[in-house]
């Protein structure tokens, strides 16, 4: 077989053959078109209850109306829904027109908690400034209760406190001297003075000896409440009695010069719990006084 296309028909008209007419489609202008389609309508009026209902177009103008007069519409769901819609409605200052916000139930639920932690906060600081009044409170009564008792102890530390037991006087012996005068060193503080001179008691206490000692002379002597005894030598007078009780600055005799004695004075000893005795000067000094 050779390489031959098959032959097309010829589309040649025979020759003295006539062409067939085609028919001729005139077109249009869009104008023309619709002037041959319009024709008279008659229009159907929206359905009309006669006598019951206005028109859907009045209804929804009333509607309209009724939205632009009340300002503000909200819708209450059902009260067992969860969360609360708030549909409100406020002039906008630029448009003039009303803007529509929603609030809802999560802001409320917000607002709710902060109120509450508001509130536990204010509870709060009332129970601490209250603790804190409380304190301040007992806090003075116990001062003001230990200013009573400190008031009270500095009433027994006057009571009891040392005084000089003569005035006008000179030293003229202290303790631990030595000498031809005494038959051992000095036991006690030589206090010179006119004779006549009062002599008081040193501190409060109770007289548990008077009368003559040997080479005391007129002697007193007096017991403290610590137990510490003072003796009161070479007086001229003795104005108490064994048991009677006396106060720190109370006179109990004047000074003379009986015993071993060159001349009126005072000697004063000083013996803790009755025993040796110790430097009547700086007994004197420890308990705030300077002989």
């Amino acid at each position: 077989m050779g390489n031959h296309r098959a032959e097309r028909p010829s589309r040649q008209r025979p020759a003295g053959r006539p062409s067939p007419r085609r028919p001729s489609l005139r077109l249009q202008s869009p104008v023309q078109g619709r002037r041959r389609a319009e024709r008279p309508v008659r229009r159907t009026p929206l359905l009309r209850l006669p006598g019951r209902l206005p028109a859907i177009p009045t209804i929804v103008g009333v509607v309209a109306l009724g939205f632009a007069g009340a300002g503000a519409v909200t819708v209450n769901p059902a009260p067992t829904s969860p969360s609360t819609v708030q549909v409100s409605s406020r002039p906008n200052a630029l448009t003039g027109t009303d803007a529509v916000g929603f609030t809802g139930g999560p802001r409320e639920r917000a607002i709710s908690r902060d109120s509450e932690r508001q509130a536990l906060q204010d509870a709060a600081e009332v129970k601490l400034q209250q603790a804190a009044e409380q304190q301040a409170a007992e806090r003075n009564a116990e001062l003001k209760s230990l200013g009573k008792a400190a008031e009270a102890r500095a009433g027994e530390i006057a009571k009891n406190q040392w005084t000089l037991p003569t005035s006008g006087y000179r030293l003229t012996a202290r303790f631990g001297m030595s000498g031809g005068m005494w038959s051992s060193n000095h036991t006690g503080l030589d206090m010179a003075a006119p004779a006549g001179t009062p002599i008081v008691a040193v501190a409060n206490g109770k007289i548990t000896k008077t009368g003559d000692a040997g080479a005391y002379g007129n002697q007193t002597v007096q017991t403290l409440e610590d137990g510490t005894e003072i003796w009161y030598c070479h007086q001229t007078d003795i104005g108490v009695s064994p048991g009677d009780s006396v106060s720190s600055g109370q006179q109990i005799g004047t000074v003379g010069s009986t015993g071993n004695s060159t001349g009126p004075h005072l000697h004063l000893e000083v013996r803790p719990g009755g025993g040796d005795p110790v430097d009547p000067y700086q007994a004197l000094v420890f308990h705030g006084l300077k002989p």
